[in-house]
């Protein structure tokens, strides 16, 4: 079976005005009161609106501020998700877009306060989830009781819009593909208005998030207007500086610059022609349309999912342009694994020096060569670890190299070989912050420990665990049950080899 990181995926998926502090279950926020549940340990909030339904003349538009309410809000249940079609991996279907939903989860107790050099109150460490994917998932998918109890922080995960209702653009339509950006610096900005109210300091806000929601904290990192909401970064498995080789991720699809950015004018190209396919000319007839009939285009969920740029990301890193905050980031260490089974699905002996070509072309024969067939099970698993090493493990490598140069950093590898039947894959590191009641991995204690302490200080050194030194010159934390403490990420994903395979670091 190859299919185990996406279960677990999938099952995540299925299943300013501060006010007072946490008195039972009400607090209340710059909107009005609200309540949530008690749940022994910990408090419970789901279902909050921190922007107004992006529809109607707000679909494809910057969020706004929902409007306030009287009396108290029953925030005992999540709110609705984002508009998706579901996937091979997740079933959801969903065209409501009242959607722009957060949810809070604090330890029950009192928070601990202390008054800080100005006469500002503070209060536990605000760590705010973004989940992955970009055309599928929610925050409430994921279960943060015991990374807040556990860590002693205020946990905040939002939805944000998703696929063609995030990324889409026109040309003279402002914001064009960031929109679901734009939703996330609102929450962010209700954050800072209203973490208070949760026993959370507003001065102290951590973004992570995984895969696309990783990637986001790129764009949050290199963005001017998101500068000042959050004050440390945590990303697992971003797409920040990944290239595609041909094949590398539907069959037949071409080579791209980047997984993650697309220039502004492209994205713009793209939603004209599918305009034109919906039968509309403008903005204001596609407003018009109901969301399940866009949602009936086929790939406007994937087509959009990429963010538009005007200057590339990884060039505004490369030149340091981006803000001053502590960053802790990883990948896994079998990255692609799951996503050969997801995205392609077998690979037959004979496919592989095809493969091989497609994407290297006269350098095929010394990829074969380093990665013989021999040397694994299955030809699927052959090229899943080239993919492993050339996309990811350089792109994430070079990211710490860029992040490092400018700012505090610190680096992991995941690489638990029994986080899922394949190994370490793409995302299997999630559930061991966001454990489902009743799981206990002893590592992701580990981990909780690690990255609440990160929110705490900006360091994730703590009491009791292995010391983790920052980046420098090559610093990679490995993260496995028997063992924590330094790798040789460059030799374990031949990164040399690479760099001459490519010519570039």
């Amino acid at each position: 079976m190859r299919r185990g990181t996406w279960a677990l995926v999938a099952a995540l998926i299925v299943a300013g005005c501060g006010g007072t502090a946490v008195d039972n279950e009400v607090v209340r926020i710059d909107t009005g009161a609200v309540r949530g549940v008690v749940n022994g340990d910990h408090v419970l909030y789901q279902g909050i609106a921190y922007a107004a339904p992006p529809r109607g003349e707000l679909r494809w538009a910057a969020p706004r501020r929902p409007a306030p309410w009287s009396g108290v809000l029953d925030a005992t249940r999540p709110g609705s998700p984002c508009p998706q079609v579901g996937s091979s991996y997740s079933e959801v279907k969903v065209s409501e877009e009242e959607c722009l939903f957060l949810n809070v989860t604090t330890p029950a107790a009192r928070p601990p306060t202390r008054r800080e050099p100005g006469g500002r109150v503070s209060g536990r460490p605000v760590m705010v989830w973004l989940h992955g994917d970009g055309a599928i998932g929610a925050g409430h998918y994921f279960d943060a009781a015991r990374l807040a109890v556990r860590g002693d922080v205020v946990v905040v995960t939002i939805n944000y819009r998703l696929g063609v209702f995030g990324g889409f653009g026109l040309p003279g339509l402002a914001g064009s593909g960031t929109f679901g950006l734009q939703d996330q610096r609102a929450a962010l900005e209700w954050v800072r208005r209203n973490a208070a109210a949760f026993g959370g300091d507003p001065g102290n806000v951590t973004l992570f998030g995984v895969s696309y929601g990783a990637t986001s904290v790129a764009a949050h990192l290199v963005a001017p207007e998101s500068e000042g909401l959050f004050h440390r970064a945590i990303m697992h498995s971003a797409f920040t500086l990944i290239d595609l080789p041909a094949e590398a991720w539907y069959p037949g699809l071409d080579a791209l610059p980047w997984l993650a950015w697309r220039h502004r004018s492209e994205i713009e190209a793209l939603g004209q022609g599918v305009a034109a396919e919906l039968g509309c000319a403008d903005v204001a007839c596609l407003r018009a349309l109901p969301a399940a009939k866009i949602l009936e285009h086929p790939h406007v969920m994937n087509l959009f999912q990429s963010f538009g740029y005007d200057t590339p990301p990884p060039e505004l890193l490369a030149q340091g342009k981006f803000a001053r905050v502590p960053v802790l980031s990883g990948a896994t260490k079998d990255e692609h694994r799951n996503l050969v089974d997801i995205f392609r699905g077998e690979v037959a002996a004979e496919d592989y020096p095809r493969l091989l070509a497609a994407a290297f072309g006269d350098r095929a024969d010394e990829v074969a060569a380093e990665y013989p067939l021999g040397d694994y099970a299955t030809p699927a698993l052959a090229w899943a670890q080239v993919l492993t090493d050339r996309m990811w493990a350089r792109g994430t490598y070079r990211q710490h190299q860029l992040l490092s140069a400018h700012t505090t950093a610190y680096a992991f590898e995941f690489a638990d070989p029994g986080a899922t039947g394949q190994g370490a894959t793409h995302s299997s590191d999630i559930p061991y912050l966001f454990p489902a009641a009743g799981e206990h991995r002893p590592l992701g204690e580990q981990m909780i420990r690690y990255w609440t302490a990160f929110a705490r200080t900006g360091d994730p050194n703590t009491a009791g665990l292995p010391a983790w030194p920052t980046f420098g010159e090559g610093h990679v934390q490995s993260l496995a049950p028997d063992r924590i403490g330094p790798v040789d990420y460059a030799a374990e994903h031949r990164l040399p080899f690479w760099d001459r395979v490519t010519g570039r670091p």
